[in-house]
């Protein structure tokens, strides 16, 4: 079962196109995993439809406006019924697949065209950078081999993760595919997975890792992140 989910406020700005690539990629694909937010995307976007059609009644006030409108209105419910009446089922994910440390995934169809670019890392730790055309935000995928683990760490900005396969865990909670996690600079954990994961991370600015050797990385941050 999903536990960590974006909230209604995210969701809202997904509808309307108010959010940066790298997000709208993470609530695309999110939905792709989530029967839930699946449905709740489709409720907003039959809300947000209706009050625009609402406003330009109040402006223009003719009877052609507001007869489309409640044909509209009407055309959605029919659509939302259908998917209310429709058994819950995996959603398809789509044909595109990666490979990294000898194990391939099947991606949510949101990142089909944004596989382009090579894997890279260290270890147990491989990333492969997804271009969204973004000034500070750094969206990538990131793999975890099986136990392996990120060193412990806080952030200078904030940080996304949506876990899109295998687990993983920290000090908050363990994790599950299609869980949305958003953490910032109060929150200092370090995941480990025993199976191994893939995850979509967007982050803004660089980790600050607290402890250990991993301290000697942070002056050089800003070439990591």
């Amino acid at each position: 079962m999903i536990n960590y989910h974006p909230n209604q406020q995210l969701l809202l700005l997904h509808i309307k196109g108010e959010l940066p690539l790298s997000m709208s990629l993470a609530i695309s694909a999110h939905a792709e995993l989530c029967d839930i937010c699946h449905k709740s995307l489709s409720l907003l976007t039959k809300q947000q439809t209706i009050a625009v059609f609402s406003d330009k009644n109040i402006t223009t006030g003719s009877t052609a406006d507001i007869d489309m409108a409640l044909l509209l209105e009407k055309m959605i419910d029919c659509t939302l019924d259908e998917l209310d009446s429709t058994p819950s089922a995996p959603v398809d994910m789509g044909t595109i697949e990666v490979s990294v440390k000898g194990q391939s995934y099947t991606l949510p169809s949101a990142f089909r065209h944004q596989i382009n670019a090579p894997w890279q890392g260290i270890g147990k730790i491989s990333r492969l950078r997804l271009n969204t055309g973004e000034e500070k935000a750094r969206a990538s995928l990131l793999h975890i081999a099986a136990n392996g683990e990120i060193p412990q760490h806080t952030h200078k900005g904030s940080e996304l993760t949506l876990l899109l396969a295998g687990e993983f865990s920290d000090k908050f909670n363990s994790y599950k595919p299609g869980d949305f996690m958003l953490l910032d600079e109060n929150h200092e954990h370090s995941p480990q997975t025993t199976t191994g994961c893939l995850c979509y991370t967007i982050v803004d600015a660089p980790l600050y890792f607290t402890k250990g050797f991993s301290k000697l990385l942070n002056p050089i941050g800003e070439l990591l992140y």
